[in-house]
């Protein structure tokens, strides 16, 4: 495969991501409207909120697996497909049960994006691996600052067309069905398969001997660990902030959205411009290592901020150290693992971060109202320098395939 061709898929698939991930935003924003609208109260509304990564969590290993056995390219497309439906029931949903049946449907078909990470292993060398994954990741952060600035916008246009009780919020996610059954249109078209060598033997595991599989290989195991405690310590982060900005620097949420934009913009640049530049001078062990410390820092930071320059400076450093470590730990896992099983490594990983995201929240919001407003972001400090010192016991067992010369 020439290099022309797969800069071509990578840019499809790069377009496939930043599509699902805009969608996903989309419904962010208008989630508490909706849920609120019904009746539901605030643990309701988290739990709406953190079902789609309980589903991930469960299933990413499924549909890692499924695609090592029939391929990439029906995985992704059958799933866009399963989305959009998905979304078409949340416009519909007209109580609180139903749009809790239409989020666990969105995360059982939203948990083949790890299959996209299978997709980037399968057509990238061992030197290119760790940028590839990169590429995932700055689509990721660049639907996450899209996606809730569209879904808001929606929102208010649908407003504006019919005043009617959730006419706004069903407005929004018929164009959130819209753009995932676009993306199929567009996949069926442009992503060609993949996958050269198919898998018998991952698509027989059990889902948990594949976890314990994984977590038990030698230097996989510590990474997946350590993706692990960086999606726990960033999902903690993420769901106090605003309670965090509001009580101590009188933020609003439209200010706070600011904040997250600024975020996503930064983990864009890095991994979409730093770690293309920084991986062939120092390779993965270094960057991962500058990544977690900075992400840690930031981390920490947030908790001994009095002023918003302090809290300037935290935001960087957290975004700059988690758009290093990401596509270093994705990387790794990879290129130590079985070509022919890529999709059931990526999958474990994923599901692993989505456990992160599951019980974040949960720790952040308990530290938050019971111990002080500063103790999430101290104990995702620790679970940061936590994973820095499990990459440090490793180190010299993590890949360097991105290093030139």
């Amino acid at each position: 495969m020439s290099s022309t061709s797969n800069k071509s898929r990578l840019a499809i698939i790069f377009f496939t991501v930043f599509l699902y991930l805009v969608g996903f935003g989309v419904v962010i924003p208008i989630i508490p409207i909706l849920s609120r609208n019904f009746g539901a109260t605030a643990l309701e509304t988290g739990l709406l909120l953190s079902v789609y990564s309980l589903m991930q969590f469960l299933f990413a290993p499924f549909w890692g697996r499924l695609s090592d056995k029939l391929g990439r390219r029906p995985i992704l497309l059958f799933c866009l497909v399963g989305e959009g439906l998905s979304y078409v029931l949340f416009a519909w949903a007209r109580s609180l049960e139903w749009l809790f049946i239409a989020r666990l449907l969105a995360g059982f078909f939203g948990a083949s994006l790890s299959t996209a990470s299978a997709y980037i292993s399968d057509i990238t060398p061992k030197h290119e691996r760790s940028k590839g994954m990169a590429l995932i990741g700055a689509a990721f952060g660049l639907g996450f600052v899209v996606g809730p600035a569209l879904g808001g916008a929606f929102a208010l246009w649908g407003h504006s067309i019919n005043p009617a009780p959730h006419f706004d919020t069903s407005f929004s996610a018929y164009w959130v069905a819209a753009l995932c059954f676009a993306n199929f249109l567009f996949g069926l078209k442009f992503l060609s398969e993949s996958l050269n060598e198919k898998s018998e033997s991952a698509a027989k595991k059990k889902r948990f001997s594949l976890l314990w599989h994984y977590l038990n290989l030698k230097t996989v195991g510590p990474l997946i660990l350590v993706f692990l405690l960086s999606s726990l310590a960033m999902s903690s982060m993420e769901a106090t902030l605003i309670l965090f900005m509001g009580e101590k620097f009188q933020w609003t949420i439209k200010q706070v959205s600011f904040g997250f934009a600024y975020i996503g913009v930064i983990i864009v640049f890095t991994q979409g411009f730093l770690v293309r530049r920084l991986l062939p001078k120092w390779g993965e062990r270094k960057v991962l290592r500058l990544g977690l410390t900075l992400f840690a820092l930031g981390l920490t930071t947030i908790a001994v901020s009095e002023n918003l320059t302090f809290m300037a400076i935290a935001m960087t450093l957290l975004s700059l150290g988690n758009g290093l470590s990401n596509p270093s730990i994705l990387g790794s896992i990879s290129l130590l693992t079985d070509p022919a099983e890529q999709g059931a490594t990526m999958g474990v990983t994923q599901s692993m971060a989505s456990l992160g995201r599951i019980i974040g929240p949960a720790l952040g919001g308990f530290l938050y109202g019971t111990v002080t407003i500063t103790a999430p972001f101290w104990a995702s400090g620790l679970l940061a320098f936590l994973g820095l010192a499990v990459a440090l016991v490793i180190y010299k067992f993590i890949p360097e395939h991105g290093r030139v010369g």
